[in-house]
């Protein structure tokens, strides 16, 4: 489960970890269903991410070392590119419309169980 501790909220029920190079660079790629996905990295970098071959618009949650949020995109369309502004350490590939469930935004600090 990952929740927003600063706001008390759920953000998602269920996450499936990627830490290998090969499970993080096809992700979401070519899924008929938009599962959770946290990409783990080993040190804080800018991590662009793209929505080549992905069928549904997704959200993108970015979080440093300590799981705080640094940025976000929500409703990343197919065939997109997106550059976050800050470093992160983790990166959360979300069904569209989980950020605004959630109510998270930048600063907000999470927590994975």
């Amino acid at each position: 489960m990952i929740k927003n501790t600063t706001k008390k909220t759920v953000i998602a029920k269920y996450c499936k970890k990627r830490r290998n190079i090969l499970a993080k660079t096809f992700g979401l790629m070519l899924k008929n269903n938009i599962t959770p996905l946290m990409f783990v990295f080993r040190k804080e970098k800018i991590i662009p991410i793209h929505t080549l071959l992905v069928r549904k618009p997704i959200d993108l949650v970015y979080l440093d070392r300590q799981m705080k949020v640094v940025d976000l995109k929500e409703q990343l369309l197919p065939y997109r590119f997106y550059t976050p502004k800050a470093r992160a350490m983790y990166v959360l590939e979300l069904p569209a419309g989980f950020i605004s469930k959630s109510r998270t935004s930048v600063g907000d600090l999470v927590n994975f169980k």
